[in-house]
């Protein structure tokens, strides 16, 4: 920090004079941490910095910031295209594998650059804007750096700004709400169900759409107060809708799972009890898990499914084919329903793009047991070729849009779940 310091007031003395800051994140640190323990762990941050020491130059200065982290000051130099040579060059050296007490180990790191500018006043400012960099790097997929620039401060500002206030909404939980999409049989075109979608309307900006502030939950944690809240809603309100209108068909509910509620040590147990406080039957709730989560974590997502699933709730794969599931690991697990992706239902209509790969998918459910549920089904087309395919169940904008709770009402009870939707 002194030296980056030092730097800073060069720069105010001499015109020309450049420098640049590279802000490092070791990519998948704490896994080798995990498995190998902190011994090898601590050995491979010294064999990291050796590296990284073998690609500066004379003069130049790396520091183990804290952690898996590494800062990097390169002074006196032309451009940008400096501080770029020397990332690449780390990119090289850390892509080769490091050999630890007979392991062989392999990483790499996300990096962030700053290039020193007149308005720098403090090193912590310009650390502070190679690590914004750093983290673009990383959220871009990692193993990459990226140059900072004014619209990353901007970007990670206005993030800031959304995680206090949604932070503030999930203490207040009057901004969100609950809109639900119904899912219908392709065989008598009745709704059977209902998926809950979470929607967060506040106060100044209006709707934020879940694709902006979900992944934010994920990153933060708070996915899991919120998934706990989605999911108590949809149960209580799919109660009432049964207590309300008996007469409908046994409608179910379907909730979206994170995979940050899934690694909960109490998970069962939360599910459990909001089953008992809402009053809902087991067999009335159905969970999407993704098969990223499935793949990420499969032991423990193994285990908590066979639990859940003894409960008498059903489990269901949501975008399927989207991830990286190996095919093997389908039978072992207790999955009822393969959700598939909407990316794949938007091109199997007149040009019958992508056809070949939802038949494929259908064909392997049914193999297994399992039931299909298509998304996004938008046209009469597509609706045809999933019908023809043998597609068990479909949701999207062909069918409804996903409505409030007060929407469903009317619908319920203008006895409308009995209608067949197929007919249009």
């Amino acid at each position: 920090m002194e030296r980056v310091q030092q730097a800073i007031e060069r720069t105010k003395q001499q015109n020309n004079y450049l420098f640049a800051v590279l802000f490092l994140d070791l990519d998948r640190f704490k896994v080798v941490n995990d498995s190998l323990g902190h011994l090898l762990g601590n050995q491979l941050l010294i064999a990291i910095s050796h590296r990284l020491k073998s690609v500066l130059r004379t003069g130049d200065i790396v520091a183990r910031f804290g952690g898996d982290e590494f800062t990097i000051l390169i002074e006196d130099i032309e451009d940008i295209d400096i501080a770029i040579q020397v990332a690449e060059r780390i990119k090289k050296v850390l892509a080769l594998p490091f050999e630890l007490n007979e392991h062989l180990v392999f990483t790499n790191a996300s990096i962030g650059i700053a290039l020193s500018k007149p308005d720098y006043e403090q090193s912590a400012h310009i650390l502070r804007d190679a690590d914004v960099a750093m983290y673009r790097a990383k959220s871009l997929g990692k193993a990459r750096y990226e140059v900072f620039d004014q619209k990353m401060y901007e970007g990670a500002s206005l993030l800031l700004e959304l995680e206090t206030a949604l932070r503030n909404a999930l203490l207040k939980q009057k901004e969100f709400r609950l809109n639900y999409q119904p899912i219908i049989s392709l065989i008598t075109g009745k709704i059977i169900g209902f998926e809950a979608l979470i929607r967060w309307y506040h106060p100044k900006r209006g709707l934020i759409s879940p694709q902006d502030f979900i992944p934010l939950a994920e990153e933060t944690g708070m996915i899991v107060s919120i998934g706990q809240w989605v999911l108590f809603e949809a149960c209580q309100q799919m109660h009432r809708w049964h207590q309300k209108f008996p007469s409908s068909l046994p409608l179910t509910i379907s909730v979206n799972f994170s995979g940050k509620q899934i690694t909960q040590p109490d998970v069962f147990k939360q599910v459990k009890h909001i089953l008992q406080e809402t009053g809902l039957k087991p067999c009335s709730l159905k969970l999407e898990i993704t098969e990223t989560l499935l793949m990420d974590n499969f032991e423990l997502a193994t285990t908590v499914l066979s639990q859940l699933t003894e409960l008498n709730v059903e489990m269901h794969i949501d975008d399927f084919g989207t991830g990286y599931s190996s095919l093997s690991y389908l039978h072992r697990l207790p999955i009822k329903t393969l959700k598939i992706d909407r990316s794949f239902v938007t091109n199997i209509g007149s040009r019958g793009e992508n056809l070949e790969i939802v038949r494929a998918i259908v064909t392997l459910a049914h193999n297994l047991n399992m039931s299909v549920t298509a998304e996004g089904i938008e046209t009469v087309e597509q609706l045809a070729q999933l019908k023809a395919l043998q597609c068990d169940y479909g949701q999207g904008y062909f069918f409804l849009r996903p409505m409030e709770s007060a929407e469903v009402e009317m619908l319920l009870a203008a006895n409308l779940c009995s209608k067949n939707f197929l007919k249009r």
